[in-house]
């Protein structure tokens, strides 16, 4: 057990200084700063989804980074709080005004039933035991809510890219090869879950783009973005780089 909490404790402070780096730039192609750009599309995607479980309920994001879609959600949610292990990155969101805590998606610092929704977007794959990060979240949802939780889909272009890629840079002295990174497939993600939650749901985001920056390319970008929204929720969501479920618990 102690060599467990070690090597926990290890992978907390590995990923803060990650993440606490990153703040510097994380939202310099972010928030409308490339108008129409890769990252717009994903985060139009993933709130468009979140909105379907989460109009005019008590949500909470984990891993709300320095609150850009804790911000966008503020539009259709009754009450939204949002937490995160980097300090760095806080510091950003307290700055829009947002509700936020420290913590870790493994020990969400909430009682039972604390809220309506729990999401997660991009943090999941950061974290090795995906099963207790989910059980966490579902205990913290009240009977009947959901938790909308995105993965980084095994089956995707991008798992590829990502794969046989250079790593991409964070910060002076950080690439994405100094955070643990996890690639998850759809089923693999399903068979993790309790008895009293199921997949309702499913959206795939960056399907068909074969880079970020494909989606930002003056011809072929918009092209790619319309292709996006529109197989975003058939058949090919399972293939999506970002693979997002609602997991409704019972």
């Amino acid at each position: 057990m102690l060599t467990i909490a070690r090597v926990n404790d290890e992978h907390h402070e590995a990923t803060r200084r990650y993440y606490d780096e990153f703040a510097e730039r994380y939202e310099a192609r972010r928030g409308g700063n490339v108008p129409g750009g890769y990252h717009d599309l994903v985060d139009e995607l993933e709130l468009g989804f979140l909105e379907r479980f989460a109009r005019d309920k008590e949500v909470l994001e984990v891993g709300c980074g320095t609150g850009l879609l804790l911000e966008g959600m503020q539009s259709f949610v009754k009450h939204a709080r949002g937490l995160d292990l980097s300090p760095r990155m806080l510091d950003r969101a307290r700055a829009r005004g947002l509700d936020v805590v420290e913590g870790s998606a493994l020990a969400l610092p909430f009682p039972d039933a604390s809220f309506d929704v729990a999401c997660s977007f991009k943090v999941l794959a950061h974290v090795p035991d995906l099963r207790l990060a989910l059980s966490e979240m579902l205990r913290v949802i009240r009977p009947g809510g959901t938790v909308v939780a995105e993965l980084y889909n095994a089956q995707s272009l991008r798992m590829l890219v990502k794969r046989f890629g250079p790593a991409g840079r964070i910060g002076k002295h950080t690439t994405e090869a100094h955070v643990f990174t996890r690639f998850d497939s759809p089923a693999s993600v399903a068979a993790l879950l309790p008895s009293n939650a199921h997949i309702v749901a499913a959206r795939g985001v960056r399907i068909l783009a074969p880079s970020a920056h494909a989606l930002e390319l003056p011809v072929i970008g918009p092209w790619l973005v319309r292709i996006e929204r529109r197989v975003c929720d058939g058949l090919l969501a399972r293939f999506g780089g970002f693979w997002i479920c609602a997991i409704r618990k019972t």
